[in-house]
């Protein structure tokens, strides 16, 4: 028996100092909800988790992209199905003013009309913009638009493209050039509206081409954005097996862990009242 080194309560708080450093991770896991709250907890986990969080970020900003994307197809869809109303009601009064049962003082008037709606048809082409960048014209009527490229993905392949060219304006859609000058000079004859249907019809179809480029465009980020929040739930569940705590076995870890630490606790205390009976044999 000895007295200058207590064996016994040495490691009996040995055994409590790593017990009491269990219980204060188990403590830190179950205030933050995390599992891993430093590399030490888990380094190959931390890694992995923290690769599919920048993953998921990446998609959801992707998928805030694409939302914006819709937004601006959306306005240039509307724009133009607004331009389509216009020409269809050009070619309404083209064909009022080709009949002779119209007066010239009728197609003069009907001239005026025209011009008119086909001024207000560049307005829309000149007007329609998304946060500043323009979509039916570039930025003066005699220059096409620009390529627009959305980035729907977290790789710099992940795009997905809208055709530049587009100038829905009087200067670009065949035919409304010739007409909207005609139209404002006055004075044409029943012969002259007629031959300006054609152009008319060949402006519908160029202005639908594009409407279509719109509409397929959309449908197809709408489409990469569902496809992409499913990806980032699932990435989100993967990483939460990972970096979350549960709190049913940490609880219960916990329990033990506290347990444990009382017991140790009591162990020192007893290991000290151990060595008092070295006295007795000195009395």
């Amino acid at each position: 028996m000895r007295i200058n080194t207590n064996v016994s309560s040495l490691t009996a708080q040995e055994s409590n100092t790593q017990i009491n450093s269990n219980l204060r991770n188990s403590l830190e896991k179950l205030s933050s909800g995390l599992r891993i709250n430093k590399a030490s907890d888990d380094a190959s986990g931390l890694a992995i988790a923290d690769k599919l969080r920048t993953q998921a970020s990446s998609i959801g900003q992707s998928i805030a992209n694409g939302n914006s994307a819709v937004s601006l197809l959306q306005i240039a869809d509307k724009a133009m199905a607004e331009q389509s109303n216009i020409l269809d009601i050009v070619k309404q009064k083209l064909i009022q003013a080709g009949t002779a049962t119209t007066s010239d003082e009728g197609r003069k008037a009907i001239g005026k009309d025209i011009g008119k709606l086909l001024t207000q048809l560049d307005e829309i082409a000149k007007q329609t913009n998304y946060n500043g960048i323009p979509l039916l014209q570039g930025a003066s009527a005699s220059v096409t638009t620009a390529k627009l490229e959305f980035q729907m993905g977290e790789k710099s392949t992940n795009v997905i493209s809208l055709s530049s060219g587009i100038q829905a304006n009087t200067k670009k859609l065949q035919g409304l050039s010739a007409l909207k000058l005609s139209a404002n000079n006055g004075g044409w004859s029943a012969g002259a509206a007629r031959g300006h249907m054609a152009g008319i019809d060949s402006a519908i179809n160029q202005l639908n081409t594009w409407r279509a480029d719109f509409g397929s465009t959309q449908n197809q980020v709408e489409s990469a954005i569902r496809n992409m929040m499913t990806q980032q739930t699932n990435i989100k569940a993967a990483e939460s097996v990972i970096r979350d705590v549960d709190y049913a076995a940490e609880s219960a870890n916990f329990n033990k862990q506290n347990i444990v630490s009382q017991a140790g606790t009591f162990a020192m205390s007893q290991s000290n009242q151990v060595q008092q009976n070295i006295l007795r044999l000195l009395q």
